[in-house]
């Protein structure tokens, strides 16, 4: 089990996520969750800069009950664009991030993925079925593919 401790993000992570647009329509991520079963995709700009995520969750939020109606929206919210319902403070890890840090990150804030960056560049994203899937491997006894050299 040793073998987890040079586990990195890079070993697990799913490269070249599926992303959206701020100003793409709720519908359509609800859509892309439906149809890809995800919990949640990055948000990139114009320029392909990540400014947040939207999850799940976030799409319940919109739905809240505000108490002036018995039943919400549903037409007129998922009209909304993903910038009106998404989490623009967004936790991220690096490629090199150690896989044992990553588990932590997901425990203590309760994440369920997490994008990778490279500097500012989105190259993945890493979901909780990732982290499991290192924690087998390792428990198998299969070295991490990154191992202790440099690439």
């Amino acid at each position: 089990m040793y073998e987890f401790l040079d586990y990195q993000t890079r070993d697990v992570m799913t490269p070249n996520p599926v992303t959206t647009a701020p100003d793409r329509p709720i519908s359509e991520v609800e859509e892309i969750f439906e149809k890809h079963d995800f919990n949640g995709l990055p948000v990139l700009d114009a320029e392909g800069q990540v400014i947040g995520v939207i999850t799940k969750l976030d799409l319940l939020r919109a739905f809240h009950n505000d108490g002036d109606r018995m039943f919400p929206p549903y037409k007129e919210i998922m009209r909304r664009t993903v910038s009106s319902a998404m989490t623009p403070k967004v936790r991220s890890v690096c490629p090199r991030t150690p896989l044992t840090r990553v588990l932590e990150k997901m425990v203590v804030f309760g994440c369920k993925s997490f994008p990778v960056l490279d500097g500012d560049q989105l190259v993945g994203v890493v979901a909780r079925e990732d982290v499991l899937r290192g924690l087998r491997r390792a428990a198998a006894g299969e070295r991490a593919p990154s191992g202790d050299a440099e690439s």
